[in-house]
């Protein structure tokens, strides 16, 4: 559920909020602004105690202007005019903390001092006696309303930049390089999966449209394990190169990849393999040399 797309009128179905609910908090706010300093105050007293503080808020000016947003975002909150806007504050209320790295505890546990707070200001407050449970229970819906956008955003966010970090990390593990005109190299290491895979041939598929390569070396001595879903990778990949017109050499195939390759029967057809990379080598400056002939 992307909450920053979704229409406030779905959450407010989703958290059971009415329009009795928004009235209360209205009702509550007259009464909490009296006191949202004091209220404030003692939540800033019980955050020091907890570690993110010191990473945080220990830096007055920073201290300062988050106290202002606060304030902001409470002012907000007790209007209980729940709508886009009111969805689109709390989602950047949500990427702020993502971007800056507060953890998701502290934040549960602050959402939750809060309500402590706020049901001591409606027990203590003008309020008839059948209203103090549902003026709490209304204060309490909205406050996990607003959690949950914040918490999706938060994850979201974070799910972005881990696939990002990834994505990176997967382009510099697979970095097809034109080591002689005419020639590509690619030395894996480590596993190869599915997603890999993709991006092995995505990347490679890419540099010969670039480099219109006539011959690819995919080395892979690197490889700790191959069964028969690498080697169907492997296999797709030099067919893929192939309808392009670059031959592809595997080079690296050790004795026991060569032995498991037959013990699992996998057909490598037509792929061209050599043990080492300088065999490869040797096979790939011949071609290119041909090739220009």
């Amino acid at each position: 559920m992307h909450t920053n797309h979704i229409d406030y009128r779905e959450l407010l179905t989703l958290y059971r909020i009415t329009d009795a609910d928004l009235r209360r908090i209205e009702a509550f706010g007259v009464q909490a602004v009296k006191r949202m300093d004091e209220l404030v105050e003692r939540w800033y007293a019980w955050l020091e105690v907890l570690p993110d503080y010191e990473d945080f808020f220990s830096d007055p000016e920073t201290l300062a202007r988050v106290q202002k947003l606060q304030d902001g975002y409470w002012d907000f909150f007790m209007k209980a005019a729940v709508d886009d806007e009111y969805v689109s504050r709390r989602v950047l209320v949500g990427e702020a903390h993502a971007r800056i790295g507060l953890s998701l505890n502290t934040y549960f546990a602050g959402m939750n001092m809060f309500q402590e707070l706020f049901s001591e200001v409606v027990r203590d407050g003008d309020f008839e006696e059948g209203e103090r449970q549902a003026t709490i229970d209304s204060v309490s819906k909205l406050l996990h309303f607003d959690t949950a956008i914040v918490v999706d955003t938060y994850n979201r966010l974070v799910e972005q930049t881990l696939t990002a970090q990834s994505r990176a990390l997967m382009e510099m593990s697979t970095p097809v390089t034109e080591i002689w005109e005419g020639l590509l190299f690619l030395p894996i290491v480590g596993i190869i999966d599915s997603r890999r895979s993709r991006d092995i041939m995505n990347a490679t598929l890419s540099k010969i449209a670039d480099t219109q390569a006539r011959v690819f070396i995919l080395d892979i001595s690197g490889v700790g394990v191959v069964d028969t879903a690498v080697a169907n990778h492997l296999i797709k990949i030099t067919r893929a190169t192939k309808l392009m017109g670059c031959e592809t050499t595997i080079s690296g195939v050790s004795p026991a990849i060569a032995q498991t390759i037959v013990d699992l029967g996998i057909d490598v057809g037509e792929v061209k393999t050599t043990a080492t990379m300088r065999d490869a080598l040797a096979d790939a400056v011949e071609l290119v040399r041909q090739g220009r002939r």
